[in-house]
């Protein structure tokens, strides 16, 4: 049922939730819940929209089995192009929230499957955000535990990410990298790095940001033009194509 077929606040009509407390003989916190899991029908048509309103005509029916229950928290792992901002688009910006669509879910070979709600987009807040100009692993997410970790763990979890770079490094480039002293005049952690082949090196950061990896290869004569996260602590991207998205499941943990 879309918002255009709900009928106008008017005599004739009364919102969804109120029609089907008067229903259930339940109170009108329960009806939301039923709603928001996806649960309610109206001329058989799913509504999740807690503002929708019906006319006395119209036939409201439960889902059998369905329960009045809060919907659980989720995670969202989406592989962001470049270019994508991981805020709400600004002025001319492009937000990666607009790829959390039906049509780019990757729901994989998961042996259980998570029904997407209407639910499951709202109040997302984005795990170790990285730039702009960056591709890969962006993770999104209501689940205030993980919040929590993230914000205690961040210096302490590895992000694992591929430069792409062009020129010449500096001799003793790839040391200087490993040792944290490739920034002149400051000090970075020990980490592990890596060419996987002639044009792009793979980072193990630890303690330190995807950002800090452009002044990092500028430090030893080389330069970024392309960088992809492909996991934070034990969350991968897996198979995920660009501009694809799935949910966390919930034996995954960082």
């Amino acid at each position: 049922m879309s918002q255009t077929e709900y009928p106008k606040n008017n005599d004739n009509s009364v919102r969804l939730s109120k029609r089907l407390a008067e229903q259930l003989q339940c109170s009108r916190a329960e009806a939301e819940l039923y709603i928001e899991h996806g649960a309610v029908q109206v001329d058989g048509a799913t509504v999740e929209t807690l503002g929708a309103r019906v006319r006395p005509e119209q036939t409201v029916t439960v889902a059998q089995g369905a329960k009045a229950e809060a919907v659980p928290p989720v995670t969202i792992l989406l592989h962001k192009p470049a270019g994508y901002s991981v805020h709400a688009a600004g002025r001319g910006g492009k937000s990666a929230l607009e790829l959390l669509l039906p049509s780019n879910w990757n729901q994989g070979d998961t042996p259980a499957p998570i029904r997407m709600l209407q639910k499951h987009f709202q109040n997302l807040e984005c795990l170790e955000p990285i730039p702009v100009p960056a591709s890969g692993l962006t993770i999104y997410t209501q689940d205030r535990r993980f919040v929590r970790k993230l914000q205690e763990e961040a210096l302490y979890m590895e992000q694992e990410v591929i430069a792409h770079v062009q020129g010449q490094m500096d001799e003793d480039g790839l040391e200087r990298l490993c040792e944290g002293t490739s920034i002149t005049g400051k000090k970075l952690p020990r980490i592990k790095v890596s060419w996987q082949s002639d044009n792009r090196l793979r980072f193990a950061l630890k303690g330190i940001f995807p950002e800090e990896v452009d002044a990092m290869c500028r430090g030893v004569g080389l330069q970024l033009i392309g960088l992809k996260r492909l996991r934070i602590g034990r969350m991968s991207m897996a198979k995920l194509e660009e501009g694809q998205w799935r949910y966390a499941m919930p034996w995954e943990r960082f």
